[in-house]
């Protein structure tokens, strides 16, 4: 690999320390080698579990020297690191830098893209990165907590709620939910609060005034500063009396959540659990992506997969959809979420974070699934 471990989810996992800039990673015989400017070789050091080569070892003085770009000292060491190695092929991640494979090949260096090899290499968590998502799971839901709480104390005036004298909106509700996050050592570049239409509306992050009876959607997937793995919950809300058909959304994800968390285990498929929550909501008649007409887009009912994997990004391998092709297997993260929707008035999804076991399943999400926040 070659990469920085802010940006490359599978150099992270190897490499459990946040390092800026791109270095030359190669795992051969059993040795971790690390090739890397020595600004960087003391915190390695104490990890002790790699192989250091400072660039001096492979002439690096003498290339600054010789007057060439730095893009073509680069080039030279990537390449004479390699051969020092022994290595005449290698697997890549599917994002490795083209350039740079460009010219490994072009030095008669052979790399093969093989994106299961590194999915597959980070689906089982290290204790390290599941402590990580149990942090980030905490900070979710104190975020989620601080949005209900807003919610639960907002009150009806004219066509929208307020609360302290003021509109009540998206905006003022991510404003709380981000400053938890941050007071839980965590991070998001963005989330979703999304109410009315806006919550039928796939990832419509949500924005203006919330109005009561219709249905809010809060999707939060924060990111541990610490790990940098993510969590990932969603709950869904009304302020004042829920429509009938609310209602009936949230006691049908509520029945599919459950159904969905009581069959995960090792070894079983995920397609097999997303059936089986098609089947519950198809059952009530509404639309699913195994009922819709060949060829064409469904926007109402349950139009997306049930989960997918987390950890180093906040979507990973393995998937709970139509074309789900892993089983799970013990280690793995996987969100469960179900949702019902129609377009123009609302949605109701509901989403836990659960760690497949040996015999079951571990859920890492204890906030309620109440209705009314």
């Amino acid at each position: 690999m070659y990469a920085d471990t802010f940006r490359s989810p599978e150099l992270r996992h190897e490499v459990a320390l946040g390092v800026p800039d791109p270095f030359l990673y190669v795992e051969k015989d059993g040795q971790k080698h690390i090739m890397i400017g020595s600004m960087e070789i003391p915190r390695l050091t104490e990890l002790g579990i790699f192989e250091l080569h400072p660039p001096e070892e492979f002439g690096a003085d003498e290339l600054r020297a010789s007057g060439r770009k730095p893009s073509e000292i680069n080039e030279e060491l990537r390449l004479r690191a390699l051969r020092a190695f022994g290595v005449e092929s290698a697997v890549v991640p599917f994002g490795f830098s083209l350039g740079v494979a460009d010219h490994l090949r072009a030095n008669g260096i052979e790399l093969t893209v093989d994106r299961d090899f590194f999915d597959d290499r980070r689906r089982v968590k290290t204790q390290y990165e599941l402590e990580g998502i149990r942090r980030a799971q905490a900070a979710a839901e104190a975020g989620m907590a601080a949005a209900a709480d807003l919610l639960r104390r907002a009150k009806r005036s004219g066509e929208v709620l307020h609360l302290d004298g003021d509109p009540l909106t998206s905006e003022r509700l991510k404003l709380a939910i981000a400053q938890e996050l941050v007071a839980h050592g965590a991070t998001a570049d963005e989330f979703i609060v999304a109410h009315g239409g806006q919550a039928a509306v796939g990832h419509d992050m949500g924005s203006g005034p919330i109005r009561p009876g219709e249905t809010v959607v809060i999707d939060l997937w924060p990111r541990d500063n610490e790990s940098f793995c993510y969590a990932d919950m969603t709950r869904t809300f009304v302020v004042g009396e829920p429509s009938d058909e609310a209602v009936e959304w949230h006691r049908l994800c509520t029945e599919a959540l459950d159904r969905a968390v009581s069959q995960i285990r090792g070894g079983a498929p995920g397609k097999a659990i997303f059936d089986a929550t098609c089947e519950i909501f198809e059952a009530a008649g509404y639309p699913t992506q195994r009922t819709k007409p060949a060829g064409e887009t469904i926007a109402d009912g349950f139009f997306h997969g049930l989960g997918h994997g987390v950890g180093l990004e906040v979507h990973e391998q393995p998937g709970m959809g139509q074309i789900a092709d892993k089983a799970l297997k013990a280690g793995d993260v996987v969100t469960v979420e179900p949702g019902l929707y129609r377009q123009g008035v609302g949605g109701v999804r509901l989403e836990d974070l659960v760690l497949v076991t040996e015999d079951g399943a571990e859920n890492l999400t204890t906030f309620p699934y109440d209705l009314t926040p």
